[in-house]
């Protein structure tokens, strides 16, 4: 029998965590994702599933940062949902079931990487990263952007220096890098 360790995105058996003075990168391994497209005819059932879900259904620009499901919007009647991995490991299954018919939903816990950066240069790290307005974004906004020459999204959350980063998992050394160069450069 093969005796097999699940390694984060970058490789390691725990999340990597890069602290400097000023800020911190965290690998942040623990999140289920989803995406949910509501289907054709049925978008209103899909959009009263995700209120009853997350509160509110999230619009272009925003995140519903409910707990402990959150979600964000990436494209008409298209949403990413977030929940913690330990206690929704089967997030897709669930949002199948709560959805039904109206909404096609794919698990994409293992194609996102996901960095929490924290601290007071912040918006400057995340200027010199992409083009998002960090310093005119308020928490729940969501950002669909470039960095590094990888799509990503840019959340902002409810602390005044705190944002997450969602980057694709198989670039995610690439974004690392870019995320330690732009903190070392903010010095």
């Amino acid at each position: 029998m093969h005796d097999l360790q699940p390694v984060t995105a970058l490789g390691g058996t725990s999340p990597q965590v890069d602290t400097f003075d000023h800020i911190t990168i965290s690998e942040n391994d623990g999140l289920a994702l989803a995406s949910v497209a509501a289907r054709r005819g049925h978008e209103k059932a899909c959009h009263a599933g995700l209120k009853k879900l997350l509160g509110a259904v999230p619009g272009p620009g925003r995140c519903q940062l409910h707990d402990p499901e959150a979600g964000f919007w990436i494209g008409p009647d298209q949403w990413i949902i977030g929940a913690p991995r330990q206690t929704h490991e089967l997030l897709a299954d669930h949002l199948k079931d709560l959805l039904g018919d109206s909404a096609s939903v794919t698990e994409q816990t293992g194609a996102w990487v996901t960095f929490d950066v924290i601290g007071p240069a912040m918006p400057d790290l995340c200027e010199r990263l992409c083009a998002v307005p960090i310093r005119q974004m308020v928490a729940g906004d969501a950002q669909r952007t470039v960095i590094h020459q990888l799509g990503c999204f840019v959340i902002r959350r409810q602390a005044d220096d705190h944002i997450r980063i969602l980057g694709p998992r198989a670039s995610a050394g690439t974004l690392h890098h870019a995320l330690i160069l732009a903190a070392k450069s903010t010095a």
